[in-house]
């Protein structure tokens, strides 16, 4: 009868360890105005990085460190940007529509339930609109640390985050799309 009442203890403080995780993650995600970051960013195998910064809700100004690209959002549509190209598409037709809205994340992580993966980052598994995004979090910081998605073209986008700052003042004027 013992050997019974400390597993059921031990899982009990298992449920609560992860609960715990996925609350502070959520208090964290609600505490976030934007994030400042560099990336590694693989799509299909090429790598490219640069500098983001995410102003929720909905707003991203990203730097590439190549071909002057540049990703901007601001809220509302998507520009992708190059010294050569310029594409526009509705921020609501893309994966990252999702991402970027924090009230969508909490209200999806809240329901679901964290993988731990190498006791450094918890992984969430978004299945939404035919999109599946698995975006995952520092362990220790609740951080938001990067995402899986599959891009408007079906290729596999991986995202890495470093250096990651929280509640910087930014240049609100970053978020105007450019023109072409």
């Amino acid at each position: 009868m013992l050997k019974h009442f400390i597993i059921y203890i031990f899982l009990i403080l298992i449920s609560n360890a992860n609960a715990s995780n996925k609350d502070k993650i959520i208090e964290n995600l609600q505490n976030t105005k934007n994030l400042n970051f560099n990336f590694e960013q693989n799509i299909n195998g090429k790598i490219e990085f640069g500098n983001c910064i995410i102003q929720y809700p909905k707003k991203i100004f990203c730097k590439y460190q190549k071909n002057n690209k540049i990703l901007v959002s601001n809220g509302k549509s998507l520009v992708i940007k190059t010294i050569t190209s310029f594409y526009r598409y509705p921020l609501n037709k893309t994966p990252l529509n999702l991402i970027l809205d924090k009230n969508f994340l909490i209200k999806k992580i809240d329901k679901l339930k964290g993988k731990k993966l190498d006791k450094n980052f918890i992984n969430f598994e978004i299945i939404e609109n035919e999109s599946e995004i698995n975006i995952f979090f520092d362990n220790k910081t609740f951080n938001l640390v990067g995402w899986q998605i599959k891009d408007i073209y079906q290729n596999i986008n991986i995202t890495y985050l470093s250096s990651i700052q929280v509640n910087q003042q930014n240049n609100k004027n970053l978020f105007k799309l450019p023109t072409n």
